[in-house]
Parts: structure tokens; sequence; C-alpha cells
């Protein structure tokens, strides 16, 4: 009862990445930079889907999905990160720390199959044209969407019942720049071992499973296009396909080192390294690489530009 007591009064010390040496201080500005350049490549992302009527496909309601779970997920970080650097508070409330805890595993759940999603999308768009209509209509990719949200949630409404339910001791220091789940373990006064392997086997669901999907998709999407006759036709599923797999392997491939590993064999550097590239730099990568390999993506952009030009030179 008293470490309840302890638990609801008290919060955590998040230690961060960074000093307030002058190299530090540039690092975090970089840092900042590429938040700023996140939030408005997704929520433009965003915007562009919603107001040109002729993104209005699966396809890019897809894209759109996947800007607004970056976006959130870059939001859920960062800002708190940029407070207490620059107000020189460490502390995070309990509340905090269970709210970004449940965002940041949610978002990661459900863009796992999220881009599941997309590569079963490629793979029907591609090896059965004729019959892209029927089998991504309005209402199966909606419940696509619904269900990678939803399984999201609920793995973080799991991961953060159980966590919180450890009784932390010591000085409560976090050595990471938000509430990961992984660096919170290792302040338990207790042993999380079963929690740990209940955590791995949870990765290997909410991790292989997509990835097994992502590869047989592309598996047949490579041999539909190799046998393709149109050059052009080629040219554009690969370039289309390209842009969803960089995505993928960036996502994947950190989200795999990160939790598959059991806590003993974890480096605090190499985890803080690698949670900064895809919970900062990925989220700002992904619309780049959507809008700058994609032909309509810039016709949208281009559009809307030349919509605002001439809005100003009637104004």
């Amino acid at each position: 009862m008293a470490w309840g007591n302890q638990t609801f009064n008290s919060g955590f010390i998040l230690l961060g990445i960074f000093n307030y040496s002058p190299t530090h201080i540039f690092l975090f500005s970089l840092v900042l930079g590429i938040f700023t350049v996140a939030f408005m490549g997704n929520t433009a992302m965003i915007l562009f889907i919603y107001l040109d009527t002729q993104l209005h496909t699966p396809m890019y309601f897809l894209l759109s999905q996947l800007s607004l779970m970056d976006l959130m997920l870059v939001c859920t970080t960062v800002p708190k990160m940029a407070f207490n650097y620059m107000s020189g508070s460490k502390s995070i409330s309990l509340a905090g720390c269970g709210a970004q805890i449940f965002f940041y595993v949610s978002l990661l759940g459900a863009e796992c199959f999220l881009l599941a999603t997309m590569a079963y999308d490629r793979y029907v768009a591609i090896c059965h044209p004729l019959r892209y209509s029927v089998l991504m209509n309005q209402k199966i990719y909606c419940v696509m969407v619904v269900s990678s949200w939803t399984i999201g949630f609920l793995d973080g409404i799991i991961v953060i019942a159980v966590a919180l339910s450890f009784p932390y001791c010591g000085a409560r220091e976090i050595p990471h720049f938000f509430c990961d789940v992984p660096a919170l373990l290792t302040l338990s006064c207790t042993t999380t071992l079963l929690f740990e392997r209940l955590m791995f086997i949870c990765c290997i669901i909410m991790l292989l499973f997509p990835v097994a999907v992502i590869i047989v998709s592309y598996v047949h999407v490579i041999v539909a296009v190799i046998h393709m006759g149109s050059g052009e036709g080629r040219q554009k599923a690969f370039a289309t396909c390209s842009s969803h797999l960089m995505v993928v392997g960036m996502y994947y491939g950190a989200a795999m080192f990160i939790y598959m590993r059991p806590v003993s064999d974890r480096s605090r550097t190499q985890d803080k390294m690698v949670s900064a590239f895809y919970t900062i730099l990925t989220p700002m990568l992904n619309p780049l690489i959507y809008s700058l390999r994609n032909k309509e993506v810039s016709r949208a952009f281009m559009k809307m530009l030349g919509k605002s030009k001439s809005g100003e030179q009637i104004a």
C-alpha cells in the first residue's frame, strides 16, 4: 500500500540524450528541425490526400493513415523532451509516463499492421488489377484500417497495465528521453523476466506476422512486375513499391533491434540512438519518400501551390 501511494504521488526522471555542451545544443536544434519537417510534412500529406479528389483511392487513404500515425508518434515524444531540455526540468508525472507508453506502443503496433495492409493493397493492384475495386472496396480497406488501430490500442492497453503494475524503486531515473518500456523495466524492484518473455512473444506476433504478409505480397508483386509487357507500367510499379519497401525496411529493422532483444543484452546508447531514428527521423522521411517518388502526390502539391499563388494574385 505504501508503494501504491508512492507510485501515484510521484513520477520519474527522464535523463534524456542531450547535455548543454555546444555540440549537444546543435544536435538538439537539429532534432527540433527534424521534428518541424516531420510535423509539417505529415500534416501536408494528410491535407493533400483529403483535399485532392484524385487521391481518394485505397492506396492514398492508407498513406494518409500512415502519416497520421507518424504525426501522432513524433508528437508523443519530442515535445516533452524539448520542454524538459529548455526548462531544465527532467521530471515526468506517472500519468505523463503512462500516456507516452500507451500512445507509443499503440502507434507502433498499429503501424505494423497498416504497413502489411499497404503491402496487400499493392499486391491486389498489381497482381489482380481487374478485381481491385472488388478486393479493395471501401468497406474492406476501412475494416483493415480500423483493425490496425484496434490491435494497436489493445496492445498499448495491455503493455501499460502490466508495466505500471511493477514496483519501481531507487532514484526512478529512466535512462532515455521518453518513457520507453524496456528502459522503464530496468528500474523495477522485482523480476520482470516473465513480462519480458511475454513482450517478446507479442513482438513476434506484432512484427513477424505483418513482415510475413509483406514478404509474401511482394514476392508475388515482383514476379508480376517482371512479367509485365509495358516498360512504363513496370517502372511505375517499381517506383510505388520501392517507396513502401524503404519505409518498411527502416521501420521494422529498428523496431526488431529494440524490442526483440532481452533487457540484459541492451546498450543504453544504442537504444537511445535507434529509438531516436524511428521515432523522430522515420516520421520525417516517410512523407519525403512518398512525395518525392510519387507523381500523384507531387502533382497534388503543385496544384495546391498553384491555387495558393492564384489566390494571392486575386487578393
